[in-house]
């Protein structure tokens, strides 16, 4: 009789044990269905999955917020906010949809659309879709029709002032204006995205990177209307590999110092990436009359295919109706390298540097560099404006043989 009594303790001990970890686990899951969203991609599950956010971000246990797959959730503008308890893994396994009428938002809330802010240890994962629903604001758009007034599109997905932040393994699409912003955060891992949209919608970037430092970016493939990634002011240490772009408007540093502003970015690298028939490869861009500096900056082993402006320095932009006024200072762009970058391009002039009268762009390298015609119409060639630069290896076109 001991002896029984004996097994049957351990064995009642064995099923508690095993036991215990999956009602944990199913405690700490907090899925949208279980906050009474309807997943049907008509009626509005905002406030359902505010109510689940919340549930997750007050869980002193490493939390799951669920988005079901095979469901569609429909959410207007909204704001996911920190701090939290404990880590947070934000599951979507299932599709996130935005109003497909501009109508449905408030003048107020216009600038995003899905917004997760003051978190720390957020993981952003699981297969599922996030859909912007842009074409209404697209068709409204001043670039689309210039007889409209411009007005501001929501940003699809923004994560602001995250740390130890994880977004992977998404795909994203037809965002209303930029797909992903990433804004004064730190310690940032993107892997293994797929944002795309048409090649026309306009200022539709896909990596959208400022006021943050310590970023990674990997595996992802991104073909918007817009920049593929472009990188802002504020932006330091930067790691961006194995990326495909195209269409859109390339991979840019910049817009930097508009409206006489200072912009910082340092310590950026290109590495491993595809360029597909985009307007520009790599580029830097800054506005007469900014301060500040743009310096430490590599591209390298880059492949382009029919990209109309391979590799372009300009401290002369403008993107104004109006023609930009001449001014005295610039963002300084120092130490940049163009390195072991081949191709080809529709435009002549495949290598063009047009650097400032009063903050010219120094120590400029241009390395193993071979960029001919597409379908071999003629030979590439380059020009320079205030550029000091220099050349290692092969670099074909022969830089700057038009006048200094």
């Amino acid at each position: 009789m001991a002896a029984l009594m004996m097994i049957l303790l351990c064995n009642a001990t064995a099923t508690a044990s095993n036991a215990s970890p999956a009602n944990e686990t199913q405690h700490n899951t907090f899925s949208l269905d279980n906050f009474g969203a309807h997943g049907d991609g008509k009626h509005d599950d905002t406030q359902e999955l505010a109510k689940a956010w919340n549930a997750a971000c007050s869980s002193s246990h490493p939390a799951v917020l669920l988005v079901p797959k095979g469901k569609s959730y429909l959410l207007n503008s909204i704001t996911l906010s920190g701090p939290c308890k404990s880590s947070i893994v934000f599951m979507v396994k299932g599709t996130l949809v935005a109003p497909p009428s501009r109508s449905a938002w408030s003048e107020e809330k216009r600038g995003h659309w899905i917004m997760i802010q003051g978190v720390s240890g957020l993981t952003v994962t699981g297969g599922g879709t996030i859909n912007g629903n842009g074409d209404d604001w697209w068709k409204n758009s001043c670039k689309t029709n210039k007889a409209l007034p411009c007005t501001m599109a929501p940003t699809a997905f923004t994560f602001h002032r995250c740390d130890s932040l994880k977004v992977e393994n998404l795909k994203i699409f037809n965002s209303q204006q930029i797909h992903m912003s990433v804004e004064d955060c730190t310690d940032v891992q993107l892997a293994r995205l797929s944002i795309t949209a048409p090649g026309t919608s306009p200022n539709t970037d896909g990596i959208h990177i400022t006021r943050s430092k310590d970023v990674q970016v990997r595996d992802c493939i991104i073909k918007t209307g817009d920049d593929c990634m472009s990188i802002e002011d504020g932006t330091h240490n930067l790691h961006v590999t194995k990326v495909v772009c195209g269409p859109g408007h390339g991979i840019s540093i910049g817009s930097l110092g508009d409206d006489n502003s200072r912009a910082e970015v340092s310590g950026i690298l290109i590495d491993s990436v595809q360029l597909y028939g985009t307007t520009n490869g790599a580029r830097i861009k800054t506005w007469q009359g900014g301060s500040g500096y743009a310096k430490d900056i590599t591209f390298q082993n880059i492949i382009m295919d029919n990209v109309q402006n391979p590799i372009i320095i300009d401290q002369n932009y403008c993107d104004s109706t109006t023609p930009c006024k001449k001014q005295q200072s610039a963002v300084e762009v120092s130490n940049v390298v163009f390195k072991n970058i081949r191709g080809t391009t529709i435009s002549k002039d495949a290598i063009k540097l047009s650097c400032s009268n009063d903050d010219s762009c120094s120590d400029i390298v241009l390395e193993n560099i071979d960029l001919k015609m597409e379908g071999g119409k003629g030979e590439t060639q380059s020009t320079c404006q205030n550029a000091k630069w220099r050349k290692a290896g092969t670099v074909i076109p022969q830089p700057c043989e038009a006048k200094n």
